[in-house]
């Protein structure tokens, strides 16, 4: 049997639909003009990239957006966090044109790098140990059984998320779907590498103060769901 790792484009998709409404005008504009600057393109050859090196500006920290949504939450950690870079991915067209709105009325340009696509790949070129934080906030959650291994969270995908994040890196899930938080709590405790940070149930039930909230969050709590709120390091 070959230990050659599984290459990205062979597995399951984590994401469902890249579009939903036409995009706007002004969404459109963006698309065209400002994403392909921004836009980052992970090597076919599978060669590294240094993260820090992305970006057109200084940062002292990566952080990692996987699935941003509509990009409420990176746009504010960006504002918040004059330091760090983020990168942040999204297959959902309408979900990237919103960040863009974002970055462009707030000038938020030099710090961030944008993958239009399935994070993995761009995660697999990320060298050993160079992601600061990594975020995986209300991710579809796949409620089918059947459908249960496409979750980001799982057996595939846990050696890499632990093979790109420093020691002492925050690993952040949030989610409304009882049985998503139920099997990340599973794989998240059982591997090795990880600690869930939490000495009690405030930390898991109020969404910390450095963490801004999202759309589907917002959406969620309207609805009367309950959200939950996973912190786990990297030991």
């Amino acid at each position: 049997m070959s230990d050659t790792p599984e290459l990205y484009t062979t597995r399951l998709k984590t994401f469902g639909r890249r579009q939903g409404y036409k995009l706007k005008p002004r969404q459109q504009e963006l698309v065209d003009t400002l994403l392909p600057d921004l836009r980052i393109q992970p090597p076919e050859d599978g060669s590294q990239l240094d993260p820090k090196s992305l970006f057109k500006t200084e940062v002292k920290q990566v952080w990692f957006e996987v699935g941003f949504g509509g990009g409420e939450h990176c746009a504010a950690q960006l504002e918040n966090n004059p330091d760090i870079g983020m990168l942040a991915c999204e297959p959902f067209i309408n979900g990237v044109a919103m960040l863009l709105n974002h970055v462009d009325n707030r000038g938020l340009q030099d710090r961030i790098r944008i993958l239009d696509d399935d994070a993995r790949p761009l995660l697999d070129v990320m060298p050993d140990s160079s992601i600061d934080r990594l975020f995986l906030l209300f991710p579809d959650p796949w409620r089918k059984k059947r459908h249960a291994k496409r979750r980001f969270v799982g057996p595939d995908n846990m050696a890499l998320i632990s093979r790109v994040l420093k020691s002492g890196a925050e690993f952040r899930v949030g989610s409304d779907h009882m049985p998503y938080i139920d099997w990340t709590l599973e794989h998240m405790t059982k591997h090795p590498d990880f600690e869930w940070i939490c000495e009690g149930p405030e930390d898991w039930r109020v969404r910390p103060d450095d963490w801004p909230p999202s759309r589907y969050e917002q959406k969620a709590i309207r609805q009367g769901k309950a959200c939950v709120y996973l912190r786990f390091k990297r030991k």
